[in-house]
């Protein structure tokens, strides 16, 4: 009686985990499916040209897929930060530059295996969150926000002098570094890495989202509302925030290393102020502390760059600019977060609409 019982439960349990990720599970589903649509609509070459990585829009695509996961996965890491804790960090880049020059660095010139790269990866990530984490007991708001753009600007610095150009490349970045592996090989293998990537995007997400609804996070929400009020009711918040530090230092030096592996080169422009403002910028489109707003904006802010830049050559810098401006106006939580607030209104609105038809 108790084995079926604990069957019961636990099919139960499968049939609540599938409905609550029904949405996650069938867009990843599509993405899976997307290469191999556009091989036969678009390109006309079929399912196999897919596999066999032959030249054509389903590869591109897939590139241009890939790189919109690497900076969900960075966005992913600062919503963490900014959106869920609070934390105004100028010096997020720090975090995605360090795993992409790390990993690069210990395979081109320490000719480490990749599971061993990977892992000085991982020293070194917690490392820097270590750093960033010595300020948080003695300043928080705009000053932590300086001071983190400060030692963030010390890296910029040192990782473009000429005493490190051996390893780092200095202004021109660090080129040439071997594929890791046959399977984490970009060019060669564009779909299995295609494969890789969304697989570690969605398990980011959906960690993610674990860590929002956990009491970790509902303690970081409280930091971000009001951290005197977290401290007056017993919690420790320095420990708190330097947890959140650590794990958005990992997921950024994880897509730091992505995209070192999909990039023929590393330049100092992935550790600039820029690139942390385009952190900002992606899940300001999504919505800020909505964790999926991260994905979305993504996708928006890489294809409105790519296309606007293709259709208008050196105006798309303004046309992006306006974009923001509209999508600030008109979108102020961003398109998830408006969605949320609005959605309640969305379902009445349908319903009317429904009686109208009904009548």
């Amino acid at each position: 009686m108790t084995t079926v019982r604990d069957g019961t439960t636990l099919q139960s349990s499968v049939r609540r985990w599938l409905h609550h990720r029904r949405g996650l599970l069938i867009a990843t589903g599509l993405m899976v499916l997307f290469p191999f649509v556009v091989s036969l609509v678009v390109d006309g070459q079929g399912i196999s040209a897919v596999f066999a990585n032959d030249e054509g829009n389903a590869r591109f695509l897939q590139g241009l897929a890939i790189e919109i996961f690497i900076l969900a996965l960075y966005a992913l890491s600062y919503d963490l930060i900014l959106g869920v804790t609070g934390l105004l960090s100028f010096g997020h880049a720090m975090f995605f530059a360090v795993g992409a020059y790390t990993f690069g660095i210990m395979l081109k010139t320490a000719e480490l295996a990749w599971p061993t790269a990977l892992l000085v990866v991982l020293a070194v990530a917690i490392l820097q969150a270590l750093l960033f984490g010595v300020v948080l007991p003695r300043v928080k708001g705009i000053a932590f926000a300086l001071i983190t753009l400060g030692i963030a600007s010390m890296f910029w610095i040192v990782i473009q002098s000429s005493d490190l150009s051996d390893y780092a490349g200095a202004e021109i970045g660090l080129q040439g570094i071997p594929a890791p592996a046959r399977f984490l090989d970009s060019t060669n293998e564009r779909f299995v890495f295609y494969l890789i990537t969304l697989a570690i995007l969605v398990m980011v997400y959906m960690l993610y989202t674990r860590i929002a609804d956990s009491p970790l996070g509902k303690v970081a929400n409280a930091i971000r509302d009001n951290e005197d009020r977290a401290l007056m009711l017993g919690f420790n918040t320095f420990w708190f925030k330097l947890v959140v530090l650590v794990i958005a230092s990992i997921t950024a030096a994880l897509a730091g290393t992505i995209h070192t592996i999909h990039q023929p080169i590393v330049t100092p422009n992935v550790a600039s102020l820029g690139y942390t403002v385009t952190a900002l910028l992606v899940i300001l489109i999504g919505g800020v502390g909505t964790i999926s707003g991260a994905i979305v904006g993504a996708a928006v802010f890489r294809l409105l760059q790519y296309y606007l830049d293709r259709w208008f050559g050196g105006s798309s810098d303004l046309l992006i600019g306006a974009a923001y401006v509209l999508l600030v106006l008109y979108l102020p939580y961003g398109i998830v977060g408006t969605w949320r607030v609005k959605r309640l209104q969305i379902a009445d609105g349908r319903k009317r609409l429904a009686a109208l038809f009904r009548s």
